[in-house]
């Protein structure tokens, strides 16, 4: 446990943004009971929501008590909060399956703590409309709602408009809040900063209706500093804790590829090292920069929590040999189908000309091509330069019975030699 208090440790990390509390030192007295959700509108979360979820971590490791939540009712319609047009209404066993898949991902990164897991569709299913609007919508002034800026911007003139069913999402969320608070004791909800006013809806129906207090604590929105845009997406588009949508590889490089100012605030959102231990990274990463120490720390804690420690190592390996000049030998066999899913590979014979194999590896795209690389010593086969003369051998199977070709500095291939 830290030496700092949690609203301490909170802004020392940067999860600070807006609250309810007048003193965000309200959370450092007795156990709160808080919820946190995300919808099913994908099969997985992205990092995103990894930002939010770290920040519950905290909370649970100071004491408070954490429902976690899985919105398969509010999945049903989706949050129009930021979205400039109608969201495509997704099949039922679309929702059911990204909801098994949410859960799964809760297990992963809050594994080994204290949580309630919940699912909104399970006390809205059997409610009916007339039950929803003489409980709920009665207590709701419309005023309110027209005043949020997504409806505004929607209702203007060249806007897009928007349905009931996305206009009443903020009444679902709000009563979730209200149900938990009722049944569970639910005081407080943790969100992004993107979730403030949905989450103030649900603060203000429980004063409606009970009298009682309820608060909101946001996080902000993690800014990429070198950009200015929002932190989280690659070239290739979003970055998602499923394995399948961003491979471990991808994972990983994505986060030993950041930016250093942004290390320096990403390793305190995203991992749980402590205090003392991140401020003596950051030491040491100030002094030696090209040595990228943050960088490296941020991505093997951040992978370890989302694919475990198994598969950072395998990463790790990985990036060694490629980028680092570690033997060969370190990549093991459960390695390669990792390193399959993200190289090009090709098939070659003992006593094949290595021109031909680079071109069908995509490394060249002509023999002659492959030529000049050649002779302008581009190619490596192994970690070593190749000549004119090279054809492929038995004897080159050195990365778990492949062999590794190379272009330049990073350009890979591997080749299966039968």
């Amino acid at each position: 446990m830290s030496d700092m208090s949690l609203s301490e440790e909170l802004a020392w990390r940067g999860f600070v943004n807006q609250t309810t509390f007048k003193d965000i030192k309200s959370l450092d007295g007795e156990p709160i009971t808080f919820y946190w959700g995300v919808d099913p509108s994908a099969s997985s979360m992205t990092i995103g929501n990894l930002a939010a979820a770290m920040m519950v971590r905290h909370f649970i490791d100071y004491g408070h008590k954490a429902v976690l939540l899985v919105g398969g009712a509010t999945g049903m319609v989706g949050d129009p909060d930021g979205k400039s047009q109608e969201r495509n209404l997704m099949s039922i066993d679309d929702i059911q399956n990204n909801k098994a898949a949410i859960a799964k991902q809760y297990q992963q990164v809050f594994g080994g703590q204290n949580f309630t897991l919940v699912d909104n569709y399970d006390w809205f299913k059997d409610m009916g409309y007339l039950q929803f609007l003489r409980e709920l919508g009665k207590h709701v002034p419309m005023r309110q709602m027209l005043a949020r800026d997504f409806v505004q911007n929607r209702l203007k003139e060249g806007g897009a408009g928007i349905s009931y069913a996305e206009f009443s999402y903020v009444l679902i969320q709000a009563y979730d809040f209200l149900y938990m608070n009722r049944e569970m004791g639910v005081t407080l909800q943790l969100c992004g900063s993107d979730q403030w006013g949905n989450s103030i809806a649900g603060v203000d129906l429980i004063r409606r209706l009970t009298g009682s207090e309820a608060h909101v604590w946001s996080s902000p929105l993690v800014i990429n500093k070198a950009t200015g845009a929002k932190f989280g997406k690659s070239e290739e588009g979003a970055i998602w804790l499923d394995p399948d949508l961003t491979s471990v590889y991808k994972f990983y490089q994505f986060w030993l590829n950041v930016d250093d100012e942004g290390a320096n605030d990403y390793i305190k959102i995203y991992t749980l090292l402590s205090n003392a231990e991140i401020e003596q990274i950051l030491a040491d990463f100030k002094k030696n920069p090209q040595e990228r120490l943050a960088q490296k720390t941020l991505a093997y804690e951040v992978t370890k929590l989302v694919h475990g420690e198994e598969a950072v190592k395998s990463v790790q390996r990985i990036t060694a040999v490629l980028f680092s000049g570690a033997p060969l030998d370190t990549i093991t066999s459960n390695d390669v189908s990792q390193l399959k899913s993200e190289l090009p590979t090709v098939q070659g014979a003992s006593g094949d000309s290595l021109r031909d194999v680079i071109v069908a590896a995509g490394l060249a795209t002509s023999a002659s091509e492959a030529k000049r690389l050649i002779e302008q010593g581009g190619i490596y086969l192994n970690n070593n330069k190749v000549d004119l003369s090279a054809v492929l051998s038995a004897q080159d199977r050195q990365v778990a019975g492949s062999a590794l070709l190379r272009r330049g500095k990073n350009v890979f291939a591997l080749v299966d030699i039968v």
